[in-house]
């Protein structure tokens, strides 16, 4: 029998008839490698061999998730993947495991004659795609609208205050935070909440000149009460909002809908159940009823209606919120009429399970001014074995419209990867603004803080914090502050003033995911010195390494630095005197190999949807302590 190495030698040699003669004696000997030799050797005629008369697959893919095309791509020869795109329908679009695709790798290449013929193929130059997901970390569960050129997106907050951001753009795929929708500390009440409870799957829309958030309020599982919904209004779309309003209908992932004959409704779950609101969506006015289950009938959640052409769209998620989730459609000539699902559902899922972009659900719909359609929706992205540690993000893909009326997503394929950008690039001004709480927009505290305990300078990039009574285990801590981990690649550091620390006392920063898992990295107190220490909180369990030796009694200050490189974090720290400036040069102290703790599935513990963050916290218990950091903006 001819071996597989025996092939492989004769496709690297170019012999297109000792190819053919060896998988005539033998064909189960053709394999993944072959084909993707010959893709990338610019081999047209072995390669039309393979996939026209062996029994290859062109379903393939290696360990990065990489098919023919990617191979392909490599050759730089124009034959090839003309071939592939044109004959075999590969597509040029789809990212790998790192969400690298054909037209990335021929771009990194400078292949010029292909680089030519995919611009003329989708009509715009390479530089003239965005990428998903478009918001990266923990963005879960967007709702999106649209006033004049200016786009609107709110996502979930959960227990972190302030709650529910409010995102701003003018192209759909560059946002930054402008504001949030509850920054009072005396509104938010989460101040018992479990991680994970607080505020889920928010809804922006616009009315009469006046911008309407709602929320579902999660509480604790303690009958009889275990959600709610809240409203809140504003004429600004970054607030600020009013004081939230509560509507007792049980349920979650509320949504508004404005229909144009003035009144007003919401949609709760389970599958969509729809009840009236007064003229200023502050009171329920009429009981809540079933407008339709769902087409799929498991799960279905998310429900948003629009009114287009005639009819009520009706937009559902569905399936739950592990790979299974998807997006579907219903329509109805009459809002309480019956609703018949779309025959090409569903309109958004993702069917390769071993791609990059999973989760995918949780849709809502926005048109541009110029009549063009997109769909927002929640996706998540894994390492390691299935680890989802930037949370659950907002991906963006365009939206048609059948010659029969029904909205489909991406052709049906699926979720992108690389994608035609909707508008021109409208990329805000860098500028720093805070919340009306103080904070840098960015920035977040589980759970909100009393007045006074958490205080941020923008001059000098200095935040403040009161030392918690409550370790970061406890839902009682408090003034931690925090940003969303955006990338699986990173560095987070901070200038720590070194303060009086009491037996006991710690400050520094944190990699974080709640008050149940998350990494401690900064100075402990004891027997009159402070010790550098680092510690793993994961469950019920402590992983504590305290350095030998104390910090030098002449420093005043140390950087503390945290790399990230996907699972893996590298602790290292440089002390200097007050005399002194800062240095990039540090030591390193842990390399903690695998936080896998970080993410929802890192421990079966309650509930579990958010993300990985990073920033810096201050423990006092009984005693007094206020720590002083300085963003490192080297």
């Amino acid at each position: 029998m001819v071996s597989d190495v025996h092939l492989l030698q004769t496709i690297e040699l170019g012999e297109l008839s000792s190819v053919k003669e060896i998988l005539v004696r033998d064909p189960a000997i053709v394999s993944r490698e072959a084909l993707f030799l010959a893709a990338r050797k610019g081999d047209l005629q072995i390669l039309k061999y393979l996939v026209e008369y062996s029994r290859i697959s062109l379903n393939e893919y290696d360990d990065r998730h990489r098919n023919v095309l990617h191979y392909a791509a490599e050759s730089g020869d124009l034959a090839v993947f003309r071939y592939l795109v044109e004959k075999c329908g590969m597509d040029s679009l789809g990212g790998d495991r790192n969400l690298v695709t054909p037209w990335d790798i021929v771009h990194e290449a400078a292949a010029e004659e292909i680089d030519a013929y995919l611009q003329e193929k989708y009509g715009h130059p390479y530089e003239c795609f965005y990428r998903n997901p478009i918001r990266t970390g923990f963005f879960p569960d967007p709702s999106i609208c649209r006033v004049g050129e200016d786009y609107y997106m709110v996502n979930s907050s959960f227990i972190f205050f302030p709650c529910i951001p409010i995102s701003h753009s003018r192209d759909l795929v560059h946002w930054e935070i402008i504001g949030h929708a509850i920054t009072d500390p005396a509104w938010a009440r989460l101040e018992d909440l479990e991680g994970g409870r607080g505020y889920w799957a928010p809804d922006i829309s616009y009315c009469n000149g006046r911008f309407y958030i709602t929320a579902t309020y999660r509480l604790n599982d303690v009958p009889p009460t275990y959600r709610r919904q809240i409203v809140v209004s504003s004429d600004r779309p970054e607030g600020p909002y009013t004081e939230p309003v509560f509507i007792d209908e049980d349920g979650i992932d509320p949504g508004l809908f404005h229909d144009d004959d003035g009144r007003h409704y919401m949609l709760l779950n389970r599958g969509a159940r729809i009840l009236e609101l007064d003229e200023t969506c502050t009171k329920q006015i009429s009981e809540a009823t079933l407008l339709f289950y769902g087409d799929h009938k498991r799960a279905p959640e998310g429900p948003h209606l629009y009114k287009k052409d005639g009819y009520y769209y009706l937009l559902e998620a569905e399936g739950g919120t592990g790979l299974g989730h998807r997006v579907t459609v219903s329509r109805s000539r009459e809002l309480f009429g019956e609703y018949e699902p779309c025959p090409y559902n569903p309109i958004l899922r993702q069917k390769d399970p071993e791609a990059a972009i999973q989760r995918c659900g949780h849709g809502d719909l926005v048109e541009t001014p110029d009549g063009r359609w997109y769909m927002v929706y929640l996706c998540g992205r894994t390492i390691g074995d299935g680890y989802s540690i930037l949370g659950r993000e907002t991906a963006l893909d365009p939206v048609t419209w059948t010659p029969d009326g029904w909205p489909i997503v991406n052709g049906l394929k699926g979720p992108s990867a690389m994608q035609i950008k909707p508008l021109p690039d409208a990329i805000p001004a860098e500028k720093r603004t805070l919340s009306p709480c103080g904070l840098p927009l960015e920035y977040m505290t589980p759970r909100a803080f009393a007045a006074g305990n958490v205080s941020y300078d923008p001059k000098d990039g200095k935040f403040t914090l009161k030392g918690s009574r409550a370790p970061l285990s406890s839902v009682d801590s408090r003034n931690i502050v925090l940003r969303r981990q955006t990338d699986f690649a990173f560095r987070y550091a901070a200038v720590l003033e070194i303060p009086d620390l009491q037996d006991g006392q710690t400050a520094g920063i944190t990699g974080y995911y709640d008050e149940n898992t998350f990494l401690e990295f900064g100075l402990l107190g004891r027997d009159g010195e402070k010790y550098l220490y680092v510690n793993e909180h994961v469950g019920e369990e402590d992983r504590r390494q305290i350095a030998a030796s104390p910090v030098p009694a002449s420093a005043s200050r140390i950087r503390l630095v945290m790399d990230t490189d996907h699972l893996t974090r590298r602790l290292s720290y440089g002390c200097f005197g007050a005399a002194e400036n800062a240095s990039e040069a540090t030591t390193e102290f842990a390399v903690l190999e695998n936080v896998y703790y970080l993410c929802d599935e890192g421990l079966k513990k309650g509930k579990r949807f958010t993300g990985a963050m990073a920033g810096m916290y201050a423990y006092a218990g009984e005693r007094e302590l206020t720590a002083v950091f300085y963003e490192d903006v080297t």
